[in-house]
């Protein structure tokens, strides 16, 4: 039963979307609606017809000039902004209420002091996965202290065995969503290149229709193989510069939560001779 309370209290915070293919599908819709009503305004074309070249100078009507390719790379790039805001909330109910590096300090100078209760109340004011995981293992800390009839050896394996279901039990929250923005970065990039290909295709075909140069056709195809190729590279970008922050982000949740096991571990081993 106790077991069963914690893990609630585990589970309590913002943790992040699980259901990601929601969030794809809704940034297609938003990227599908930009693109047509936006970019595809006749505002933006001559003649007030979007099947006509764009106005001179015009960003959106060129980059409505991408073709299908834009929807699907702008789809890519609203997802790597949605997910980076999402995980940006789970990361920061993770770290908990104050800053992490002093909580590990002030549970390390609690627990050399054998003040569990003092530990146990920083847990509850920090809050977030590593408070979750000491706090798990203070619980325990009290168990085995109590059980006479474990050895000492015993007694170190079931704290150890307590920290590591808890962080097993905290860790895939942290990482939840990353593997998508992680697979943007390549995905992103190969978008634009593809968009890319069919623009030259175009604008080699204008020049070689009928013996001679389309120049809307030619300007067209340039126009659609640059604009894919910025959207590609910018998803990409991004998409990499979320990947490592927040990756960076979760090592040093996990730093914090190795150093604090390991320290109650070696207070319990030192103090019970």
């Amino acid at each position: 039963m106790a077991k069963n309370q914690e893990q609630t209290k585990k589970s309590k915070g913002f943790t992040g979307i699980k259901s990601s293919g929601l969030v794809i599908l809704a940034c297609f819709v938003i990227a599908e609606l930009i693109y047509t009503f936006i970019f595809g305004d006749s505002s933006h074309f001559q003649g007030g017809n979007n099947a006509n070249e764009p106005i001179t100078g015009d960003l959106m009507g060129t980059i409505y000039r991408g073709g299908i390719i834009v929807p699907i790379i702008q789809t890519l790039l609203l997802t790597v902004l949605a997910l980076s805001i999402e995980r940006f909330f789970a990361i920061k109910s993770a770290q908990g209420k104050g800053k992490l590096v002093k909580f590990v300090e002030d549970i390390k100078a609690n627990l050399s002091k054998g003040d569990l209760k003092a530990a146990t109340a920083a847990c509850e004011k920090q809050q977030g996965s590593v408070a979750n995981v000491v706090s798990s293992a203070i619980i325990k800390y009290a168990e085995v202290e109590e059980d006479k009839t474990l050895s000492k050896e015993q007694q170190i394996l079931a704290i150890q065995k307590e920290v590591e279901e808890a962080t097993a039990l905290e860790l895939p929250m942290l990482s939840q969503n990353l593997p998508i923005i992680a697979t943007i970065t390549t995905l992103g990039t190969l978008m634009g290149l593809l968009g890319t290909v069919v623009g030259m295709i175009k604008s080699f075909a204008a020049l070689s229709g009928g013996g001679g140069t389309d120049s809307v056709k030619l300007s067209a195809g340039i126009s659609e193989a640059l604009i894919n190729t910025a959207f590609g590279i910018l998803t990409g970008a991004l998409a990499v510069i979320a990947y490592n922050y927040y990756t960076s982000k979760i090592d040093s949740i996990t730093y914090s939560i190795d150093e604090v096991g390991f320290s109650i571990v070696q207070t319990f081993a030192a103090s019970h001779k």
